[in-house]
């Protein structure tokens, strides 16, 4: 059988323990699930994804990959093998420079007080977020990805938080709504 590479990826070399996992668990479970071959180089942080069977399910591994390297558990990024789910990653380098800071003021807000900010926003958009290195990761579908988005883009456009609390509970019977219309749970 022919070895396609469907990607080669990058990983901090402190989240490759995260892919492999405890015995090598987590590798094998994406292997299994993803229907594709990881070849991972600890010292080089590089992880290559060989398509095995279905293309469609090696590039959803890839981005499994990827949110793992932003800082989600493997159990959370997992749930980008869901036809239904995506990763969106915001760069925090738009809105200040890495390692000032200011950086680590906007992370502070996005976090908010022992996690109570980004608890909130997953909450009531069902999402997930991740706030790693210069970048802010949320796993979601489609629609809630919309709402979750939007409030961390209030966030870093410096809005009170009680403004994108406001604005999320507001929100949530929309969102409720549309993901009903949309076919979600």
């Amino acid at each position: 059988m022919d070895e396609t590479a469907i990607a080669t990826l990058k990983v901090p070399r402190e989240r490759i323990g995260a892919i492999i996992g405890k015995g090598g668990e987590t590798k094998r479970r994406l292997e299994d699930l993803g229907l594709s071959d990881l070849r991972i180089d600890s010292s080089t942080g590089e992880v290559t994804v060989i398509q095995r069977n279905d293309p469609i399910r090696s590039r959803q591994v890839v981005s499994v990959i990827q949110a793992i390297s932003r800082g989600f558990s493997p159990e959370r990024a997992i749930s980008l093998l869901n036809d239904d789910f995506f990763l969106h990653v915001i760069s925090l380098k738009d809105y200040a420079k890495p390692g000032s800071r200011r950086m680590n003021e906007i992370r502070a807000r996005i976090i908010g007080s022992s996690g109570k900010t980004r608890r909130i926003i997953e909450d009531l958009t069902d999402t997930y977020i991740s706030v790693y290195g210069d970048t802010v990761s949320i796993i979601g579908d489609y629609v809630s990805l919309e709402y979750s988005v939007r409030a961390v883009s209030m966030i870093l456009g410096g809005r009170k938080h009680r403004t994108v609390y406001q604005y999320l509970e507001k929100s949530s019977r929309e969102l409720k709504f549309r993901k009903i219309e949309e076919g979600f749970k």
